[in-house]
């Protein structure tokens, strides 16, 4: 058991590194950066395609889709207008690490982006470890999923800035409370700001898109 605790101990240390290089990279560029995660199929990628609809003409957005064997989730980006996306194939590993970002980011012109997407792999435990040089991770859950995952999974929920509910629409077709998900949340991180909304129905997409613009602003100003 220690060896295995020194191994990992080994491993984070050198993603911290690696992370800490990626955000000079971004800082120097002023770029906005969000690690986005979730449980599969709770619409991170659905999220990321109305994002792209929507701001696209306001904002140059780069994206990588993390996934553990396809390109689905880059090409549906890509379908949706991204114009900047890059697959992340990792192979089996059940989350990104600084090292893939580094590689892909050679791929674009930092200078020219405003907005930094990575689309982590479909998990609530392995990326809440890992630094990806991002600005904030973002923690995506739907109201098809047990209103006590931020019980379930702390971690992530606790090194999260954000945690937006997917999928309102379907609020009374579960026993799904939103009032008892987000005290939940808020019992592990207070600091949590809350988006509610639904990419089917389109249903509190206007404020984070504009929240996103708003963010991507600050960054770009002397107050960051």
């Amino acid at each position: 058991m220690p060896e295995k605790i020194m191994i990992e101990k080994k491993v984070l240390s050198e993603n911290d590194i690696l992370a800490q290089e990626l955000r000079k990279k971004f800082q120097e560029h002023s770029v906005f950066v969000i690690n986005l995660v979730s449980s599969p199929g709770s619409g991170k990628t659905s999220l990321l395609e109305k994002t792209i609809g929507q701001l696209n003409d306001k904002l140059n957005i780069a994206l990588v889709a993390g996934d553990v064997q396809t390109e689905n989730d880059a090409n549906r980006l890509i379908k949706a207008g991204g114009k900047m996306v890059r697959p992340i194939v990792t192979g089996g590993s059940c989350h990104l690490d600084a090292s893939m970002i580094l590689k892909s980011i050679e791929q674009f012109d930092l200078a020219k982006i405003d907005l930094f997407v990575i689309e982590n792999v479909g998990n609530l435990v392995c990326p809440s470890s890992y630094d990806l040089g991002e600005d904030m991770k973002i923690v995506l859950i739907s109201t098809t999923e047990g209103d006590d995952k931020p019980l379930k999974y702390p971690g992530m929920f606790r090194r999260s800035s954000v945690m937006i509910v997917n999928k309102t629409d379907l609020l009374g077709f579960s026993d799904f409370e939103l009032h008892t998900v987000k005290e939940n949340a808020k019992k592990i991180n207070g600091q949590l700001k809350v988006f509610e909304l639904s990419c089917r129905t389109g249903d509190g997409l206007p404020k984070w898109f504009d929240w996103l613009v708003e963010q991507v602003a600050f960054k770009k100003s002397d107050n960051w």
